[in-house]
């Protein structure tokens, strides 16, 4: 099986019981964290998610909405004498961070707790089954989106002619073009949508994009499936944002809480 299930699907605030970004990549044995946002572990209880099984976690950037739950997740692996590795992905100034954490909470972990620094697009991690990528986002600060590319295809999908599926996460960004050249032809995008097209001005100041802009960047990329998420705390309906994305790119979904999407 590949899914990707949401755990958090707003931008910076918790509001209208949506929380900040987070969600769960699934490959057959495998599970990968992708943003740790505020309350990202009571999602995963929440949702039945054997969140001990998690191998490796991808921080995109260091805005609080993507990593705040992670030194919590940390700390609760430790509490359930978590044994096998844990590995996280993520900006330099990550390990720093989570080191004066455990540091001055004086806390000792019974598992080894690996932080890679992404220093720049590329490939970060290849299993059997697996390679997964990062590229960089047009965000305020430095950004990365993340690949998770099959390399194996079973019998049966073949069978009916199934290609190595792809999926693609572009964390926070403004609309750029040449994120296309790493999702192209993907299976499934992710894509923020922090507001609607209307606040197009907004979205640029910001450093985000529109579900219009989202929408058209999965239409160039020739992708098969678009999801948005990562609204405003503004927007209490979300419908809109799939109706907008949906006048360019029909297959659009809005990333749901607890929902998981097959690939």
């Amino acid at each position: 099986m590949f899914s990707v299930t949401i755990l958090g699907n707003n931008s910076a605030v918790p509001a209208y019981e949506r929380l900040p970004t987070s969600q769960l990549v699934h490959l057959d044995n495998q599970k990968f964290l992708v943003d740790c946002g505020e309350g990202t572990q009571l999602q995963l209880m929440r949702y039945k998610i054997k969140y001990s099984r998690i191998s490796h976690i991808f921080i995109s950037h260091l805005h609080g909405d993507h990593y705040f739950g992670l030194i919590g997740l940390i700390n609760s692996f430790g509490l359930l004498n978590r044994q096998q590795d844990l590995v996280v992905f993520g900006p330099p100034t990550l390990k720093k961070i989570l080191d004066l954490q455990l540091q001055v909470a004086s806390t000792r972990l019974p598992f080894s707790l690996q932080v890679k620094e992404i220093t720049g697009p590329g490939l970060l991690l290849e299993t059997d089954d697996v390679e997964i990528s990062c590229f960089a986002t047009d965000h305020r600060i430095t950004c990365y989106g993340f690949s998770f590319c099959e390399k194996t295809v079973t019998r049966k999908r073949q069978a009916a002619q199934g290609q190595p599926r792809r999926y693609a996460y572009c964390a926070d960004t403004r609309y750029n073009e040449s994120l296309l050249e790493h999702i192209r032809d993907f299976d499934l995008i992710y894509h923020e949508a922090t507001y609607l097209d209307d606040q197009r001005e907004k979205a640029e100041l910001r450093f985000h994009s529109t579900a219009k802009q989202a929408a058209l960047l999965a239409q160039k990329a020739n992708a098969k499936r678009l999801l948005l998420g990562h609204f405003s705390s503004q927007y209490e309906k979300l419908d809109e944002f799939r109706n907008e994305a949906r006048e360019i790119f029909p297959n659009t979904e809005i990333a749901e809480q607890g929902v998981t999407y097959l690939l």
